[in-house]
């Protein structure tokens, strides 16, 4: 390991300790290469730390005068620091059940995915559920034979689970593939009639003759999701244990869970009580529970003011699809697939009625659109409640992934002081793609148009919307100032006006994400008086070639002043 720590008794590093005359710190960071983000005092050496909060920030002979004999020191020699990076939208215990399950984030072909279902099959009970979650047609390297719509059918799958239900889950988590014992399970066979194959904000696919071919999108995953057996609570603090320390590994300090329901919540609540949260948490209520709203517009938000470590103070809406199973809600019909615009996955006079009621109870709102048409829904609505209350200030509602926006609203989130929380690694793995869906006009005029956003005024926090992606930054700092695919395609980058400075990569990453949970005073920078949230790198992801930067590891991970991950030698 390239860092070691020092305990001053020893006397190992050239300071003086007898003239000690300032506070002395609990922990000291030294020789680093320290990116503050902090625009007065970009750059140093140097932190001290004291009951989780930075006591001073400077040369590493300045805060030498803050160790003590007790003090615990750490060597960084020259590697990086940077405040602890914020995840801006992801699935905590989709990222934990996803270790639990098929994971088929890596399947190149259809052909790999029926042999990751065949291997589970062999292992399970007659009868029992097979579940996973992560393929993406779009991105194997070759498709099958016989597809519908732009998707596979679940031929093989039948073949190799005739007894066994399999359902496995889209990437985007916007669509499903289920085999014929699951759509049997579900009441789900040759579908006739004037719109076959329509469900209300989604679609059975169905083949020429009207029988389905195992995909179904949008809502309509739910007519076999709900069969699947729910979770036990003892499955599920597995998995959430897990997503702890998946987050801590891969750097990040805190994490905006993007809707969750009443059961997370408790869950989360428990492990803070018992110290096991390794990372801050900023919930996001699941708007698809009415119930669950209406409770919390009575209680009102939930905001950890003490140990900073777990709130909840928002709402998430699932207002359309996603560009990859066709339900992003488009103004115009689909390049690849003509009189098809997407899926209304929500009725928009509710995203009105929720922001109405959730303006006087203090709860930020956050609207997953992905297409442009949702997209300009989602701000009228918006626009409409924050005028019934003009004297609500600083409400920061945000639109979720605002991934294609015509040009005529990308405007509006500066005017409107609308945060859009993006992924950038979405580029990266869908644009080479996303070009069928939309066309070259629409994708140059509005799709990641990250500089676009900035320039009106916009903050633009950053993610990946693990498990669609994985919840590693450092492929979303390279799409951020690269855009390009992690392969390096293609030279110069995709639209590449729309690049971000590796200076405004990194702020998405932690001071803009932390002004997306009102935390920005707290945290994502450092600076004295602030909570000592830091991310270690062993390459200089400032400097480094682009080419470089996927190489970077994280080293170390502090989340209030305690070191909760360090890479293994």
């Amino acid at each position: 390991m390239r860092y070691f720590y020092i305990f001053l008794f020893t006397c190992l590093i050239s300071i003086s300790c007898s003239s000690n005359k300032s506070e002395p710190a609990d922990l000291v960071f030294l020789n680093g290469t320290i990116y503050t983000v902090d625009e007065s005092n970009p750059q140093v050496e140097a932190v001290a730390v004291k009951n989780g909060i930075i006591l001073a920030v400077g040369s590493s002979e300045e805060i030498g005068e803050y160790i003590s004999d007790q003090t615990e020191v750490v060597d960084l020699l020259g590697m990086t620091m940077t405040p602890g990076l914020i995840e801006s939208h992801a699935h905590l215990m989709g990222i934990g059940y996803n270790k639990l399950e098929l994971d088929l984030m890596y399947v190149k072909t259809y052909d790999e995915l029926v042999e990751k279902v065949a291997e589970a099959v062999a292992k399970a009970e007659p009868g029992d559920w097979i579940t996973g979650r992560g393929w993406h047609q779009d991105k194997w390297i070759e498709k099958p034979e016989k597809m519908v719509k732009g998707f596979q059918t679940n031929d093989q799958l039948n073949e190799v689970s005739p007894d066994n239900p399999v359902f496995l889950r889209h990437a985007s988590g916007h669509a499903t593939f289920a085999n014929s014992k699951a759509l049997e399970l579900a009441g789900i066979s040759n579908l006739k009639g004037e719109r076959p194959g329509e469900v209300e904000g989604g679609e059975i696919i169905l083949d020429e003759l009207g029988n389905p071919t195992g995909v179904l999108t949008e809502r309509a995953s739910g007519i076999v999701g709900k069969l699947v057996p729910q979770e036990t609570p003892e499955r599920a603090a597995q998995a959430l244990t897990l997503a702890l320390k998946e987050l801590a590994e891969k750097g990040i300090t805190s994490f905006h869970d993007a809707g969750s329901g009443q059961e997370t919540i408790d869950l989360l609540l428990k492990f803070k009580n018992e110290g096991k949260l390794t990372s801050r948490h900023y919930m996001m209520l699941a708007g698809s529970d009415p119930e669950l709203l209406e409770n919390w517009y009575k209680r009102g938000p939930m905001i950890d003011s003490v140990d900073h470590l777990f709130s909840v103070r928002s709402i998430k809406l699932f207002c359309d699809g996603a560009l990859g199973s066709r339900g992003a809600w488009l103004l115009e019909e689909y390049t690849d697939r003509p009189g098809h615009f997407g899926h209304e996955t929500l009725p928009m006079e509710v995203v009105g009625q929720v922001s109405e009621k959730a303006i006087p109870a203090g709860f930020q709102v956050n609207s997953h659109a992905i297409g442009d048409r949702a997209n300009r829904e989602v701000l009228d609505e918006y626009e409409a409640a924050f005028e019934k209350y003009p004297d609500a200030k600083d409400l920061r509602f945000r639109i979720e992934h605002a991934q294609h926006i015509d040009p005529e609203d990308i405007p509006r989130f500066g005017e409107m002081g609308v945060i859009a929380a993006m992924q950038a690694i979405h580029l990266s793995s869908d644009r080479p793609w996303a070009i069928d869906r939309l066309g070259e006009k629409r994708i140059v005029d509005g799709a990641y148009v990250w500089q676009k956003l900035m320039q009106s005024g916009a903050v633009v926090a950053n993610g990946t919307d693990a498990p669609v992606e994985p919840v590693d930054p450092i492929p979303s700092f390279f799409a951020s100032v690269s855009r390009q695919t992690l392969e390096g395609t293609p030279d110069g980058g995709y639209e590449a006006s729309q690049k971000m400075t590796r200076e405004e990569a990194l702020k998405s990453y932690t001071l803009d994400g932390a002004y997306a949970e009102f935390e920005e005073d707290f945290k994502g920078s450092i600076e004295v008086g602030k909570a000592a949230d830091f991310t270690v790198f062993d390459k200089n992801i400032m400097e480094i070639p682009e080419s470089e930067i996927l190489n970077s590891k994280v080293m170390m991970t502090i989340v209030g002043g305690k070191i909760v991950y360090e890479k293994p030698e």
